[in-house]
């Protein structure tokens, strides 16, 4: 047989398995969609986002890339069925655990807001599993975002307060608070519709539990031994360019060569409210070694 027939074929068998894996992986964490072929990236949602967040990137790149469209359970639809027990860090787990067995080699890992934070998280703990990173408006501290210099202890009572409130609103006040903060997400109506609609079929436990977590979870602590690259994607927010500068140098600065990325005349969506820029800074980011 052909040398180069041979290769096609491992490639191909190779292929087959890696999709095998993903299908046969079950967990009550979160579910994967795989779609393309190539170099492997994993894409991770926010808060009470769905995957579809990522479907066009994920169309664009299928050609030389295979994604793996992360749902987190308890967001969009997808079921929760943990109570109030943890979110954060079980997800977390379980997505090592996908890459392992479906023998990922080092992929790297894109993250919107909450699933940014996870992704540091992941390779915080498990660095070789991970080839890189791209958090997506998303600081290793989300409280310093509007109380800069807070300590999680500070946080905490804000966090339990956010947290109750969700539970307690009746559903019209709930969807009506959802409207309003879609606006100051995106400038983006589609995107905005979709936040409310992804919102509104989220469980308000699992809501309330990764609010809270992602208010005190503190990951600038592992940041400075951290060897896996990382990209710091940002959004403007309105802001003066270097204000926004100054937070996201301030939240990242004790990890060794991070790469910050501003994108300018955007809201927390960057990927809908900039798509060019952003799909640059994500091309960027995938052809780094």
């Amino acid at each position: 047989m052909p040398l180069a027939r041979l290769f096609t074929l491992c490639c191909c068998l190779l292929m087959t398995l890696h999709t095998q894996a993903a299908e046969s992986f079950s967990s009550d964490r979160l579910t994967v969609e795989v779609v393309g072929q190539g170099p492997d990236v994993i894409l991770i949602p926010g808060l009470a986002s769905s995957r579809e967040v990522w479907r066009p990137l994920a169309k664009r790149l299928a050609a030389d890339h295979r994604l793996h469209l992360v749902q987190l359970s308890g967001f969009a639809g997808q079921p929760w069925q943990h109570g109030d027990g943890p979110l954060l860090e079980p997800a977390m787990q379980e997505l090592d655990r996908y890459i392992r067995d479906s023998q990922l080699q080092q992929p790297k890992l894109i993250g919107h807001s909450l699933g940014g934070l996870m992704a540091l998280r992941l390779a915080q703990a498990h660095p070789g599993d991970v080839g890189a990173v791209m958090t997506v408006d998303s600081l290793p501290f989300y409280s310093a975002l509007f109380f800069p210099g807070v300590t999680v202890e500070q946080a905490r009572p804000v966090a339990d307060r956010a947290a109750a409130e969700i539970l307690s609103l009746e559903p019209k006040i709930f969807a009506e608070r959802q409207a309003a903060v879609a606006q100051a997400l995106t400038h983006d109506p589609a995107t905005r519709r979709a936040i409310v609609d992804w919102s509104l079929a989220s469980d308000r436990q699992a809501m309330a539990t990764a609010l809270h977590e992602a208010m005190i979870t503190d990951a600038r602590q592992g940041l400075a031994a951290m060897t896996t690259p990382v990209t710091a994607v940002y959004a403007d927010a309105g802001r003066e360019p270097a204000q926004v500068d100054a937070l996201w140098e301030q939240g990242y600065r004790d990890l060794p060569g991070v790469k910050r990325v501003r994108i300018e005349r955007s809201l927390h969506f960057i990927m809908s409210d900039q798509p060019q820029a952003f799909d640059k800074a994500v091309d960027e980011f995938l052809r780094q070694p």
